[in-house]
Protein backbone atom coordinates (compact mmCIF):
# COMPACT_ATOMS: atom_id res chain seq x y z
CA UNK A 1 0.00 0.00 0.00
CA UNK A 2 1.55 3.13 -0.93
CA UNK A 3 1.99 5.72 1.68
CA UNK A 4 3.19 9.79 1.62
CA UNK A 5 6.81 9.77 1.81
CA UNK A 6 8.25 13.90 1.95
CA UNK A 7 11.35 14.74 0.06
CA UNK A 8 12.69 18.32 0.88
CA UNK A 9 15.51 20.29 -0.23
CA UNK A 10 17.41 23.63 1.93
CA UNK A 11 17.74 25.83 -0.23
CA UNK A 12 16.65 29.33 1.39
CA UNK A 13 16.99 31.81 -1.19
CA UNK A 14 16.82 29.97 -4.29
CA UNK A 15 13.91 30.70 -6.24
CA UNK A 16 12.29 27.87 -7.86
CA UNK A 17 12.63 23.67 -7.14
CA UNK A 18 11.22 20.38 -8.12
CA UNK A 19 11.30 16.99 -7.91
CA UNK A 20 12.34 14.33 -10.03
CA UNK A 21 12.51 10.32 -9.75
CA UNK A 22 12.25 6.75 -11.00
CA UNK A 23 8.61 7.03 -9.30
CA UNK A 24 7.54 9.85 -11.35
CA UNK A 25 8.98 8.32 -14.77
CA UNK A 26 11.34 11.31 -14.34
CA UNK A 27 9.10 13.78 -14.83
CA UNK A 28 9.07 16.87 -12.27
CA UNK A 29 6.73 17.98 -10.10
CA UNK A 30 7.40 21.88 -8.16
CA UNK A 31 8.29 21.52 -4.76
CA UNK A 32 6.96 24.20 -2.41
CA UNK A 33 9.27 26.07 -0.25
CA UNK A 34 8.24 27.26 3.67
CA UNK A 35 9.64 30.08 5.98
CA UNK A 36 11.85 27.69 7.14
CA UNK A 37 14.06 27.98 3.97
CA UNK A 38 12.66 23.98 2.80
CA UNK A 39 11.09 23.08 -0.42
CA UNK A 40 9.25 19.82 -0.31
CA UNK A 41 6.80 17.67 -1.63
CA UNK A 42 4.85 14.69 -0.58
CA UNK A 43 5.01 11.27 -3.28
CA UNK A 44 2.75 8.23 -2.37
CA UNK A 45 5.14 5.32 -2.70
CA UNK A 46 4.75 1.76 -2.37
CA UNK A 47 7.44 -0.56 -0.57
CA UNK A 48 10.94 -0.31 -2.76
CA UNK A 49 14.26 1.10 -3.61
CA UNK A 50 13.82 4.38 -5.88
CA UNK A 51 16.19 6.51 -7.62
CA UNK A 52 15.69 10.53 -7.34
CA UNK A 53 17.26 14.17 -7.56
CA UNK A 54 16.25 17.43 -7.34
CA UNK A 55 16.44 20.45 -9.76
CA UNK A 56 16.61 24.18 -8.76
CA UNK A 57 17.31 27.79 -10.09
CA UNK A 58 20.90 27.84 -8.93
CA UNK A 59 22.09 30.51 -6.84
CA UNK A 60 26.15 29.94 -7.18
CA UNK A 61 28.12 32.38 -9.10
CA UNK A 62 29.42 30.45 -12.23
CA UNK A 63 26.05 29.36 -13.45
CA UNK A 64 23.50 32.04 -15.31
CA UNK A 65 21.75 33.79 -12.75
CA UNK A 66 19.08 31.61 -11.46
CA UNK A 67 20.02 28.66 -14.18
CA UNK A 68 17.89 25.53 -13.80
CA UNK A 69 20.46 22.47 -12.80
CA UNK A 70 20.23 19.20 -11.69
CA UNK A 71 21.19 18.40 -7.93
CA UNK A 72 21.61 15.33 -6.04
CA UNK A 73 19.91 15.69 -2.57
CA UNK A 74 22.90 16.71 -0.34
CA UNK A 75 21.43 14.33 2.92
CA UNK A 76 20.86 11.46 0.20
CA UNK A 77 22.51 7.88 2.15
CA UNK A 78 22.80 5.99 -1.38
CA UNK A 79 23.91 7.38 -4.87
CA UNK A 80 23.16 5.82 -7.84
CA UNK A 81 26.32 6.82 -10.49
CA UNK A 82 25.18 4.02 -13.21
CA UNK A 83 25.33 5.35 -16.70
CA UNK A 84 27.54 8.44 -15.56
CA UNK A 85 24.33 10.03 -13.91
CA UNK A 86 24.26 10.10 -10.46
CA UNK A 87 21.02 9.98 -8.44
CA UNK A 88 19.91 9.77 -5.10
CA UNK A 89 18.06 6.53 -3.70
CA UNK A 90 15.37 6.08 -1.30
CA UNK A 91 14.74 3.35 0.21
CA UNK A 92 10.97 2.51 1.97
CA UNK A 93 10.09 -0.08 4.11
CA UNK A 94 6.26 -0.01 5.89
CA UNK A 95 5.68 3.73 5.01
CA UNK A 96 9.23 4.81 6.41
CA UNK A 97 12.51 5.91 4.59
CA UNK A 98 15.14 4.02 5.98
CA UNK A 99 19.16 3.31 5.43
CA UNK A 100 18.51 -0.25 5.02
CA UNK A 101 17.63 -3.36 6.73
CA UNK A 102 20.55 -4.23 9.48
CA UNK A 103 20.33 -5.68 12.97
CA UNK A 104 22.66 -5.05 15.05
CA UNK A 105 24.06 -7.50 17.34
CA UNK A 106 27.33 -6.45 19.63
CA UNK A 107 26.18 -3.21 20.78
CA UNK A 108 26.48 -4.00 23.80
CA UNK A 109 30.09 -5.08 23.92
CA UNK A 110 32.51 -3.34 25.88
CA UNK A 111 35.04 -0.94 23.74
CA UNK A 112 38.35 -0.27 25.13
CA UNK A 113 39.06 3.57 26.68
CA UNK A 114 41.38 5.75 24.51
CA UNK A 115 44.34 5.80 26.50
CA UNK A 116 44.38 1.09 25.55
CA UNK A 117 44.18 2.39 21.66
CA UNK A 118 46.30 0.97 19.49
CA UNK A 119 44.93 2.24 16.15
CA UNK A 120 45.54 0.64 12.31
CA UNK A 121 44.99 3.29 9.80
CA UNK A 122 43.57 1.59 6.48
CA UNK A 123 42.53 2.21 2.78
CA UNK A 124 39.52 -0.27 2.28
CA UNK A 125 40.33 -0.63 -1.42
CA UNK A 126 43.54 -1.12 -1.06
CA UNK A 127 43.83 -3.19 2.28
CA UNK A 128 42.74 -6.50 1.41
CA UNK A 129 40.60 -8.56 -1.05
CA UNK A 130 41.74 -9.34 -4.74
CA UNK A 131 44.81 -10.58 -3.98
CA UNK A 132 44.64 -12.63 -7.17
CA UNK A 133 44.33 -9.20 -9.67
CA UNK A 134 46.35 -6.37 -8.27
CA UNK A 135 43.53 -4.51 -9.34
CA UNK A 136 40.55 -5.50 -7.96
CA UNK A 137 39.11 -3.12 -5.12
CA UNK A 138 38.93 -4.13 -1.72
CA UNK A 139 35.64 -4.28 0.07
CA UNK A 140 33.90 -3.59 3.53
CA UNK A 141 33.90 -7.67 3.22
CA UNK A 142 37.52 -8.04 2.34
CA UNK A 143 38.34 -5.67 6.17
CA UNK A 144 36.08 -8.22 7.82
CA UNK A 145 37.86 -11.01 6.68
CA UNK A 146 41.20 -9.92 8.01
CA UNK A 147 39.55 -9.11 11.60
CA UNK A 148 41.47 -12.24 12.84
CA UNK A 149 44.54 -11.34 11.27
CA UNK A 150 44.29 -7.64 13.32
CA UNK A 151 43.20 -9.21 16.36
CA UNK A 152 46.53 -11.36 16.39
CA UNK A 153 48.25 -8.66 15.82
CA UNK A 154 46.08 -6.92 18.80
CA UNK A 155 44.96 -3.79 17.05
CA UNK A 156 41.83 -2.45 19.09
CA UNK A 157 40.85 0.52 16.86
CA UNK A 158 41.19 0.71 13.20
CA UNK A 159 41.05 4.16 11.24
CA UNK A 160 39.00 3.92 7.91
CA UNK A 161 40.05 6.22 5.48
CA UNK A 162 37.60 8.39 4.17
CA UNK A 163 34.69 6.35 3.00
CA UNK A 164 32.15 8.89 2.01
CA UNK A 165 30.96 8.69 -1.80
CA UNK A 166 33.34 10.76 -4.00
CA UNK A 167 33.62 10.62 -7.86
CA UNK A 168 34.98 8.43 -9.88
CA UNK A 169 36.51 4.33 -9.53
CA UNK A 170 39.05 5.11 -7.10
CA UNK A 171 40.37 7.40 -4.22
CA UNK A 172 41.76 8.05 -0.87
CA UNK A 173 38.70 9.66 -0.31
CA UNK A 174 40.29 13.15 0.65
CA UNK A 175 37.50 14.23 -2.13
CA UNK A 176 34.01 13.65 -0.83
CA UNK A 177 31.07 14.34 -3.13
CA UNK A 178 28.23 12.99 -0.87
CA UNK A 179 28.47 13.20 2.89
CA UNK A 180 25.52 10.79 3.73
CA UNK A 181 26.26 8.16 1.55
CA UNK A 182 29.15 5.73 1.84
CA UNK A 183 31.77 4.78 -1.19
CA UNK A 184 29.37 2.17 -3.09
CA UNK A 185 32.25 0.59 -4.83
CA UNK A 186 33.26 -0.56 -1.20
CA UNK A 187 30.03 -2.29 -1.04
CA UNK A 188 26.41 -1.63 0.22
CA UNK A 189 25.44 0.30 3.60
CA UNK A 190 24.64 -2.89 5.73
CA UNK A 191 28.13 -4.37 4.27
CA UNK A 192 29.76 -1.19 6.14
CA UNK A 193 27.61 -1.79 9.75
CA UNK A 194 28.32 -5.50 9.43
CA UNK A 195 32.03 -4.29 9.42
CA UNK A 196 31.20 -1.83 12.13
CA UNK A 197 29.55 -4.94 14.24
CA UNK A 198 31.97 -7.42 13.39
CA UNK A 199 34.79 -4.57 14.82
CA UNK A 200 33.09 -4.17 18.22
CA UNK A 201 31.89 -7.96 18.53
CA UNK A 202 35.97 -8.15 18.93
CA UNK A 203 36.38 -5.41 20.99
CA UNK A 204 37.88 -3.34 17.80
CA UNK A 205 36.55 0.71 17.63
CA UNK A 206 35.91 1.89 14.40
CA UNK A 207 36.96 5.39 13.57
CA UNK A 208 36.39 7.37 10.62
CA UNK A 209 38.45 9.76 8.69
CA UNK A 210 36.22 12.66 8.27
CA UNK A 211 36.73 15.64 5.96
CA UNK A 212 34.99 18.98 7.37
CA UNK A 213 37.13 21.29 5.98
CA UNK A 214 36.30 20.96 2.17
CA UNK A 215 33.62 19.30 -0.06
CA UNK A 216 34.81 18.09 -3.96
CA UNK A 217 33.87 20.74 -6.09
CA UNK A 218 30.57 19.26 -7.46
CA UNK A 219 29.15 18.33 -4.49
CA UNK A 220 25.48 19.11 -4.22
CA UNK A 221 25.77 22.39 -2.14
CA UNK A 222 28.19 23.87 -4.38
CA UNK A 223 25.45 24.11 -6.90
CA UNK A 224 22.96 24.78 -5.18
CA UNK A 225 24.08 27.94 -3.57
CA UNK A 226 28.06 28.11 -3.17
CA UNK A 227 28.75 30.67 -1.54
CA UNK A 228 25.93 30.51 1.25
CA UNK A 229 28.05 26.98 2.63
CA UNK A 230 31.38 28.03 1.37
CA UNK A 231 33.95 30.62 1.38
CA UNK A 232 33.84 32.28 -2.27
CA UNK A 233 37.60 31.90 -2.32
CA UNK A 234 40.15 29.35 -0.89
CA UNK A 235 42.00 31.28 1.79
CA UNK A 236 45.15 29.83 1.80
CA UNK A 237 45.72 28.73 -2.34
CA UNK A 238 48.45 26.42 -1.25
CA UNK A 239 47.05 24.31 0.73
CA UNK A 240 43.22 24.08 -0.76
CA UNK A 241 41.49 21.28 -1.89
CA UNK A 242 38.34 22.06 -2.65
CA UNK A 243 35.22 24.80 -1.49
CA UNK A 244 36.27 25.40 1.77
CA UNK A 245 32.92 25.38 4.58
CA UNK A 246 32.57 28.89 5.96
CA UNK A 247 31.36 28.16 9.59
CA UNK A 248 31.60 31.63 10.24
CA UNK A 249 28.51 32.80 8.23
CA UNK A 250 25.40 33.26 9.91
CA UNK A 251 22.02 33.60 8.95
CA UNK A 252 20.29 35.96 10.75
CA UNK A 253 16.79 35.39 8.71
CA UNK A 254 16.78 31.63 9.56
CA UNK A 255 18.83 31.76 13.17
CA UNK A 256 21.41 29.05 11.73
CA UNK A 257 24.89 28.70 11.08
CA UNK A 258 24.84 26.67 7.65
CA UNK A 259 27.71 25.02 7.26
CA UNK A 260 27.75 24.36 10.93
CA UNK A 261 24.29 22.74 10.75
CA UNK A 262 24.79 20.38 7.47
CA UNK A 263 28.57 18.88 8.70
CA UNK A 264 26.80 18.96 12.62
CA UNK A 265 23.56 16.69 10.53
CA UNK A 266 26.61 14.28 9.06
CA UNK A 267 28.66 13.56 12.02
CA UNK A 268 24.83 12.79 14.31
CA UNK A 269 23.82 10.77 11.35
CA UNK A 270 27.17 8.79 11.26
CA UNK A 271 27.37 8.04 15.08
CA UNK A 272 23.31 6.93 14.76
CA UNK A 273 23.62 5.35 11.47
CA UNK A 274 26.73 3.80 11.77
CA UNK A 275 28.12 3.22 15.42
CA UNK A 276 31.18 4.86 14.80
CA UNK A 277 33.48 5.48 17.69
CA UNK A 278 35.35 8.58 16.55
CA UNK A 279 36.51 10.79 14.55
CA UNK A 280 40.14 12.05 12.59
CA UNK A 281 39.29 15.53 11.54
CA UNK A 282 41.38 16.15 8.03
CA UNK A 283 43.03 19.72 7.60
CA UNK A 284 42.22 20.77 11.08
CA UNK A 285 44.61 23.80 10.64
CA UNK A 286 42.38 25.14 7.49
CA UNK A 287 39.15 24.98 9.62
CA UNK A 288 40.84 26.70 11.76
CA UNK A 289 37.75 27.52 13.69
CA UNK A 290 37.91 26.60 17.49
CA UNK A 291 34.25 27.52 18.21
CA UNK A 292 33.19 25.26 15.25
CA UNK A 293 35.41 22.43 16.62
CA UNK A 294 34.18 22.79 20.00
CA UNK A 295 30.65 22.65 18.98
CA UNK A 296 30.69 19.72 16.79
CA UNK A 297 33.01 17.87 19.29
CA UNK A 298 30.22 18.20 21.58
CA UNK A 299 27.38 17.41 18.94
CA UNK A 300 29.39 14.15 18.74
CA UNK A 301 30.14 13.15 22.24
CA UNK A 302 26.18 14.06 22.57
CA UNK A 303 25.44 11.77 20.22
CA UNK A 304 27.76 8.79 20.95
CA UNK A 305 26.28 8.67 24.77
CA UNK A 306 27.88 6.31 27.29
CA UNK A 307 30.59 4.85 25.06
CA UNK A 308 33.99 6.11 24.40
CA UNK A 309 34.28 8.78 21.29
CA UNK A 310 37.62 9.96 20.04
CA UNK A 311 37.77 12.93 18.77
CA UNK A 312 41.40 13.55 16.78
CA UNK A 313 42.41 16.56 14.51
CA UNK A 314 45.00 16.37 11.57
CA UNK A 315 46.46 19.66 13.14
CA UNK A 316 50.31 20.01 11.25
CA UNK A 317 52.26 21.14 12.81
CA UNK A 318 50.95 19.94 15.55
CA UNK A 319 49.79 22.65 18.46
CA UNK A 320 49.01 21.81 21.89
CA UNK A 321 46.26 24.58 22.14
CA UNK A 322 43.64 22.38 19.70
CA UNK A 323 44.06 19.56 23.05
CA UNK A 324 44.95 21.31 26.05
CA UNK A 325 42.35 22.26 28.44
CA UNK A 326 40.63 25.26 26.65
CA UNK A 327 41.36 23.42 23.23
CA UNK A 328 38.62 21.43 21.09
CA UNK A 329 39.99 18.04 20.14
CA UNK A 330 40.86 14.78 22.14
CA UNK A 331 44.01 13.97 20.45
CA UNK A 332 46.26 15.24 17.46
CA UNK A 333 48.74 13.61 15.00
CA UNK A 334 51.78 14.17 16.30
CA UNK A 335 53.88 14.70 13.07
CA UNK A 336 56.99 16.02 15.02
CA UNK A 337 57.79 12.17 16.37
CA UNK A 338 57.17 10.64 12.85
CA UNK A 339 59.92 13.40 11.53
CA UNK A 340 62.21 12.97 14.74
CA UNK A 341 62.43 8.86 14.54
CA UNK A 342 62.67 8.31 11.03
CA UNK A 343 65.27 10.93 10.75
CA UNK A 344 67.06 9.42 14.16
CA UNK A 345 66.43 5.64 13.27
CA UNK A 346 67.87 6.35 9.79
CA UNK A 347 70.85 7.84 11.18
CA UNK A 348 70.33 11.35 10.06
CA UNK A 349 71.12 12.84 12.99
CA UNK A 350 71.41 12.26 17.16
CA UNK A 351 69.31 15.32 19.18
CA UNK A 352 68.72 14.36 22.72
CA UNK A 353 66.72 17.23 23.48
CA UNK A 354 64.43 16.42 20.24
CA UNK A 355 63.88 12.76 20.89
CA UNK A 356 62.98 13.25 25.17
CA UNK A 357 60.50 16.33 23.32
CA UNK A 358 58.63 13.48 20.94
CA UNK A 359 59.03 10.56 23.30
CA UNK A 360 57.39 12.87 26.56
CA UNK A 361 54.94 15.53 25.07
CA UNK A 362 54.70 16.82 28.16
CA UNK A 363 57.79 18.65 27.30
CA UNK A 364 56.39 20.44 24.33
CA UNK A 365 53.41 21.08 25.80
CA UNK A 366 50.47 18.66 25.75
CA UNK A 367 48.68 17.30 29.15
CA UNK A 368 48.16 14.08 28.98
CA UNK A 369 48.86 10.58 27.22
CA UNK A 370 45.50 10.19 24.97
CA UNK A 371 46.60 14.31 23.87
CA UNK A 372 48.73 12.59 20.77
CA UNK A 373 48.57 10.08 18.34
CA UNK A 374 52.06 8.43 17.66
CA UNK A 375 53.31 7.13 14.06
CA UNK A 376 56.13 6.43 12.20
CA UNK A 377 54.22 6.18 8.76
CA UNK A 378 50.48 6.88 7.61
CA UNK A 379 48.83 7.56 4.58
CA UNK A 380 50.48 10.64 4.10
CA UNK A 381 54.14 9.78 4.27
CA UNK A 382 56.44 6.96 2.52
CA UNK A 383 56.30 4.00 4.36
CA UNK A 384 59.86 3.49 6.92
CA UNK A 385 61.08 0.72 4.46
CA UNK A 386 61.20 2.77 1.65
CA UNK A 387 62.61 5.75 3.63
CA UNK A 388 65.52 3.32 4.60
CA UNK A 389 65.65 1.71 1.00
CA UNK A 390 66.58 5.32 -0.38
CA UNK A 391 69.52 5.86 2.42
CA UNK A 392 70.95 2.08 0.95
CA UNK A 393 69.55 0.84 4.41
CA UNK A 394 68.33 -2.35 3.20
CA UNK A 395 68.16 -5.91 4.39
CA UNK A 396 68.99 -7.00 7.97
CA UNK A 397 70.45 -3.58 8.40
CA UNK A 398 66.20 -2.06 7.34
CA UNK A 399 64.41 -4.99 9.46
CA UNK A 400 66.57 -4.50 12.55
CA UNK A 401 65.74 -0.24 12.72
CA UNK A 402 61.86 -0.87 12.01
CA UNK A 403 62.08 -2.83 15.09
CA UNK A 404 63.73 -0.21 16.57
CA UNK A 405 61.10 2.23 15.97
CA UNK A 406 58.90 0.01 16.49
CA UNK A 407 59.98 -0.28 19.87
CA UNK A 408 59.83 3.83 20.54
CA UNK A 409 56.48 4.28 19.15
CA UNK A 410 54.77 1.64 21.73
CA UNK A 411 56.62 2.87 24.86
CA UNK A 412 56.86 6.46 24.25
CA UNK A 413 53.81 8.28 26.05
CA UNK A 414 50.65 8.82 23.64
CA UNK A 415 48.35 6.55 21.68
CA UNK A 416 50.25 4.87 18.97
CA UNK A 417 49.27 4.27 15.27
CA UNK A 418 50.29 2.12 12.34
CA UNK A 419 50.12 2.25 8.67
CA UNK A 420 48.37 -0.90 7.00
CA UNK A 421 51.40 -2.64 6.23
CA UNK A 422 53.78 -1.43 8.79
CA UNK A 423 53.95 -4.22 10.89
CA UNK A 424 55.51 -6.62 8.15
CA UNK A 425 57.72 -4.19 6.48
CA UNK A 426 55.53 -3.51 3.67
CA UNK A 427 57.93 -1.72 1.04
CA UNK A 428 55.57 -0.28 -1.49
CA UNK A 429 55.94 3.93 -1.80
CA UNK A 430 52.98 6.00 -0.83
CA UNK A 431 50.97 6.67 -4.24
CA UNK A 432 47.36 7.44 -4.47
CA UNK A 433 47.27 4.90 -7.31
CA UNK A 434 45.52 1.82 -6.22
CA UNK A 435 48.47 -0.35 -4.65
CA UNK A 436 47.02 -3.05 -2.30
CA UNK A 437 49.56 -4.07 0.20
CA UNK A 438 51.44 -7.49 -0.55
CA UNK A 439 50.04 -10.02 2.21
CA UNK A 440 52.62 -12.57 0.75
CA UNK A 441 55.43 -10.99 2.53
CA UNK A 442 54.45 -12.48 5.58
CA UNK A 443 55.91 -15.87 3.88
CA UNK A 444 59.10 -14.19 4.28
CA UNK A 445 61.03 -14.64 7.59
CA UNK A 446 62.18 -11.21 8.47
CA UNK A 447 58.88 -9.66 7.38
CA UNK A 448 57.12 -12.71 9.98
CA UNK A 449 59.53 -11.80 12.20
CA UNK A 450 58.95 -7.82 12.27
CA UNK A 451 55.57 -8.67 12.55
CA UNK A 452 55.75 -10.53 15.49
CA UNK A 453 57.95 -8.37 17.10
CA UNK A 454 55.08 -5.74 17.04
CA UNK A 455 52.59 -8.42 18.29
CA UNK A 456 55.04 -9.23 20.83
CA UNK A 457 55.07 -5.19 21.55
CA UNK A 458 51.50 -4.34 21.81
CA UNK A 459 50.86 -7.66 23.84
CA UNK A 460 53.42 -5.72 26.22
CA UNK A 461 51.51 -2.63 26.13
CA UNK A 462 48.24 -4.15 27.03
CA UNK A 463 49.78 -6.12 29.57
CA UNK A 464 51.49 -3.62 31.61
CA UNK A 465 49.33 -0.73 32.07
CA UNK A 466 53.09 1.96 32.67
CA UNK A 467 52.51 2.27 29.01
CA UNK A 468 49.03 3.81 28.99
CA UNK A 469 50.05 6.42 31.56
CA UNK A 470 51.82 9.79 30.58
CA UNK A 471 54.34 8.79 33.48
CA UNK A 472 57.76 9.18 32.57
CA UNK A 473 61.05 9.66 33.44
CA UNK A 474 64.64 9.67 31.53
CA UNK A 475 66.92 8.34 33.34
CA UNK A 476 70.17 7.79 31.37
CA UNK A 477 71.19 9.89 28.45
CA UNK A 478 74.92 9.61 26.80
CA UNK A 479 75.24 12.28 23.76
CA UNK A 480 78.29 10.83 22.73
CA UNK A 481 77.21 7.44 22.32
CA UNK A 482 73.63 8.01 21.55
CA UNK A 483 72.29 5.92 23.98
CA UNK A 484 69.26 7.32 25.84
CA UNK A 485 67.12 5.60 28.50
CA UNK A 486 63.68 6.17 30.12
CA UNK A 487 61.28 4.40 32.45
CA UNK A 488 57.61 4.48 32.38
CA UNK A 489 55.60 3.27 35.18
CA UNK A 490 51.50 3.66 37.01
CA UNK A 491 50.55 3.57 40.63
CA UNK A 492 49.41 0.18 40.39
CA UNK A 493 53.45 -1.05 40.45
CA UNK A 494 53.86 -1.61 37.01
CA UNK A 495 57.38 -0.66 35.16
CA UNK A 496 59.20 -0.67 32.60
CA UNK A 497 62.21 0.85 31.47
CA UNK A 498 63.72 1.38 27.81
CA UNK A 499 67.09 1.55 26.34
CA UNK A 500 67.54 2.70 23.63
CA UNK A 501 70.88 2.79 21.09
CA UNK A 502 70.63 5.36 18.25
CA UNK A 503 74.20 4.77 17.19
CA UNK A 504 75.43 2.39 14.71
CA UNK A 505 77.95 0.41 17.24
CA UNK A 506 77.65 -2.32 19.26
CA UNK A 507 78.15 -1.83 23.39
CA UNK A 508 79.08 -4.27 24.96
CA UNK A 509 78.61 -4.45 28.52
CA UNK A 510 76.93 -0.95 28.84
CA UNK A 511 76.26 0.37 32.02
CA UNK A 512 72.73 1.60 32.91
CA UNK A 513 73.17 3.57 36.45
CA UNK A 514 70.33 4.92 37.88
CA UNK A 515 67.58 2.00 37.42
CA UNK A 516 64.58 2.64 39.14
CA UNK A 517 64.22 -0.55 41.10
CA UNK A 518 67.00 -2.75 42.28
CA UNK A 519 66.16 -6.76 41.59
CA UNK A 520 64.61 -8.95 38.82
CA UNK A 521 64.18 -7.36 35.46
CA UNK A 522 62.28 -9.41 32.71
CA UNK A 523 64.16 -8.26 29.32
CA UNK A 524 61.69 -8.44 26.92
CA UNK A 525 63.04 -8.54 23.30
CA UNK A 526 65.45 -11.61 23.98
CA UNK A 527 64.09 -12.83 26.65
CA UNK A 528 65.78 -12.92 29.94
CA UNK A 529 65.85 -12.33 33.57
CA UNK A 530 68.60 -9.96 34.67
CA UNK A 531 69.39 -8.21 38.46
CA UNK A 532 69.65 -5.07 38.97
CA UNK A 533 72.06 -3.79 42.07
CA UNK A 534 72.26 -0.55 43.19
CA UNK A 535 74.61 0.52 40.11
CA UNK A 536 71.59 0.10 37.84
CA UNK A 537 72.10 -3.24 35.00
CA UNK A 538 75.09 -4.01 32.46
CA UNK A 539 73.73 -5.00 29.62
CA UNK A 540 74.99 -5.65 25.75
CA UNK A 541 73.30 -3.42 23.26
CA UNK A 542 73.16 -3.89 19.03
CA UNK A 543 73.20 -1.08 16.95
CA UNK A 544 69.98 0.49 16.64
CA UNK A 545 68.39 -1.79 19.37
CA UNK A 546 66.09 -1.09 21.61
CA UNK A 547 66.40 -3.48 25.31
CA UNK A 548 62.69 -3.35 27.07
CA UNK A 549 62.95 -4.56 30.73
CA UNK A 550 60.32 -5.13 32.33
CA UNK A 551 59.72 -4.60 36.33
CA UNK A 552 58.87 -8.26 37.95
Amino acid sequence: MAKPIEFKLFAPYNKEAALLGSFLDWESIDMEKGEDGYFRVKVDLEDGVYKYKFKLRSKSWFFEKDEWVDVTDPYATNIDALGGYENGVVRVKDGQRIVDTYVWHHDDKPLPPDNELVIYELHVADFSGGEDDKYARGKYQHVIEKLDYLTELGINAIELMPIKEYPGDYSWGYNPRHFFATETSYGETADLKKLVDECHGKGIRVLMDGIFNHSESSSPLTQIDHDYWYHHEPRDPDNNWGPEFNYEKYDDNLDTYPARKFVGDTIRFWIEEYHIDGIRYDAARQIANYDFMHWIVDEAKKTAGAKPFYNIAEHIPETTSITNADGPMDACWHDSFYHCIKEHISGEKFDLEQLKDVIDPKRQGFMGATNVVNYITNHDHNRMMVELGDREILDEAAFRRLKFAAAILMTAVGVPMLWMGQEFGEYKPQTQESSKIEWGLLENDQNRGLFEYYKGLINLRKNNHALYTENIEFIHENPEGKVLAFTRWNDQGSRVVVVANFSENFLAGYQVDNFPEAGKWHEWTANYDVEAGDNGIMTDLGPNEAKVFVWG
